[in-house]
C-alpha cells in the first residue's frame, strides 16, 4: 500500500501535525514516536511523518504507518513538530499561518525567532515553558537533561583510568572513584544518582544552597562553599565579582581531590560560568577526567574545547555536544511525551485552538500569528 501523500494544511476541522526528519549534524532524535502517534490519532489528530524521520532513533516508517500516521510532506501541516531549531531552509518550507513546536533557543542571540515571525509562523519554544507543577510533563529541558546527566557519567567512566566502584579482590582493595558534580539542576542530579549507582562517591555543588537536600536525597554529599546565588525560575543568577573570586578560590582547592568532575552549570542567555580553572585542572591527579556539559555556551572549564576530547596536564577533558542525541531511542520517547502534552493543551476536540490566557501557552509562545 502506498502511504505517501502531499498534505494540504487545514483540511476540514481536523488538525494535521507534521513530524519532520531532523537535518542537523548528529541529531538522531525524532519529535514523535509511534506510541504517541497512536495516542494522538486516537484523539482525532492527523499525523503526517516525513519519510525516514525516525531512522536515527531506529524507528522505521512502517511503525509510524501501523500507529495510524501517513508518510508524506510534513512541512505544510497545521502544526510542525521538531527537535532542533529550524535552519533557514527549513523555515522557508513552513506555511504562513502554521504553528511550529520545538527547541528554538529563544535566549540565544542567533535564534531564528525573527525569521519565524517574518514567515508568519506561530512558534512555541519548549525551553520557554514555565517551570510550574502542572507543566512538568511538558518540560523538555528536564527530560533531555536527564539523558545528558546519565550519559555524562558513562562517558566519564569510559575515559577514566580508574574503577568507579570499590573492588575487593585477592590482589587488594581498590577505592571507589570520587565524583564532583558542579551545577545541581536536572542533569546534575541525574549525574549524581548515576555515579552513585555505578559505585562512585558523588558530591554535588551549586550556588543555590536550597538544593542541598536534593543532593543528599540521591545519596551524594553536599559541598558547601558559603555562596547563595539563587535566581528566578529555578535558575542561578550571575555571581557578583566578589562571589566569583570566592567561588573560584574555593573550587580550585576542592577540585584537586576528585577523580572525576562533571560540570552542568548554565545561566540562561549568558555564556556558561567558568568553574574549573586551568590551575584546578593542573592540580588534579593524572588520569582524572572532566566532563563539561556546558560546551555549547562556552564551557564551565577554562581548558574546554567544545565538541572535543583533549588531554591537558594528564587530565582528560571531554566536552560532548548534544548528548541526548547519542541516546536517541529513550531521548525521543521522553521528548515525544513532552510534545504530546503541549499539543493536547492546544487542542479542543481535535482542533487547534490555543488559549493564550493559559500561562503555559503564553509563556512558551515566542511568535504569535496575531499579536494584540
Amino acid at each position: 500500500m502506498d502511504t505517501s501523500q502531499s498534505t494540504e494544511k487545514g483540511s476540514g476541522s481536523t488538525t494535521v501535525v507534521g513530524v519532520v526528519r531532523e537535518s542537523g549534524e548528529g541529531e538522531r532524535r525524532v519529535a514523535l514516536v509511534p506510541k504517541i502517534v497512536a495516542s494522538l490519532t486516537g484523539k482525532g489528530v492527523e499525523i503526517v511523518v516525513e519519510s525516514g524521520a525516525g531512522l536515527g532513533a531506529l524507528i522505521p516508517d512502517e511503525l509510524y504507518v501501523a500507529a495510524g500516521a501517513t508518510i508524506g510532506d510534513p512541512w505544510s501541516a497545521d502544526v510542525v513538530v521538531k527537535v532542533a531549531p529550524p535552519s533557514d531552509a527549513e523555515i522557508a518550507k513552513l506555511t504562513s499561518g502554521s504553528t511550529l513546536i520545538g527547541f528554538l533557543a529563544p535566549r540565544n542571540a542567533d535564534n531564528s525567532i525573527g525569521a519565524l515571525k517574518a514567515a508568519g509562523v506561530q512558534a512555541f519554544a519548549v525551553e520557554a515553558i514555565p517551570r510550574i507543577s502542572r507543566a512538568q510533563v511538558m518540560d523538555a529541558l528536564s527530560s533531555q537533561a536527564n539523558v545528558a546527566g546519565y550519559k555524562a557519567v558513562l562517558l566519564a567512566a569510559s575515559e577514566s583510568t580508574r574503577f568507579f566502584p570499590m573492588l575487593t579482590t585477592a590482589a587488594g582493595t581498590v577505592k571507589p572513584a570520587t565524583v564532583l558534580v558542579l551545577g545541581v539542576g536536572v542533569a546534575g542530579l541525574q549525574a549524581l544518582a548515576t555515579a552513585k549507582r555505578l559505585g562512585g562517591r558523588p558530591t554535588g555543588y551549586d550556588v543555590r544552597p536550597e538544593v542541598a537536600d536534593q543532593v543528599r536525597s540521591v545519596g551524594a554529599q553536599w559541598l558547601d562553599l558559603g555562596i547563595d546565588a539563587a535566581g528566578e525560575g529555578g535558575y542561578a543568577r550571575e555571581l557578583t565579582e566578589g562571589e566569583r573570586v570566592q567561588q573560584q578560590k574555593a573550587l580550585e582547592e576542592a577540585i584537586k581531590g576528585f577523580d572525576v568532575v562533571i560540570t552542568t552549570a548554565l545561566v540562561p542567555g549568558r555564556p556558561a560560568p567558568r568553574l574549573v580553572t586551568a590551575a584546578a585542572v593542573e592540580g588534579m591527579k593524572p588520569g582524572s577526567v572532566v566532563v563539561d556539559l556546558a560546551g555549547e555556551t562556552g564551557g564551565n572549564c577554562e581548558l574546554t574545547e567544545p565538541g572535543q576530547t583533549v588531554v591537558k596536564h594528564d587530565v582528560t577533558i571531554c566536552s560532548p555536544l548534544n548528548l541526548p542525541a547519542s541516546m536517541p531511542e529513550h531521548a525521543s520517547e521522553l521528548y515525544s511525551k513532552n510534545i504530546s502534552a503541549l499539543l493536547e493543551l492546544m487542542l479542543v476536540d481535535g482542533t487547534l485552538a490555543p488559549d493564550f490566557s493559559d500561562e503555559v501557552l503564553a509563556g512558551a509562545c515566542v511568535t504569535r500569528e496575531k499579536e494584540n
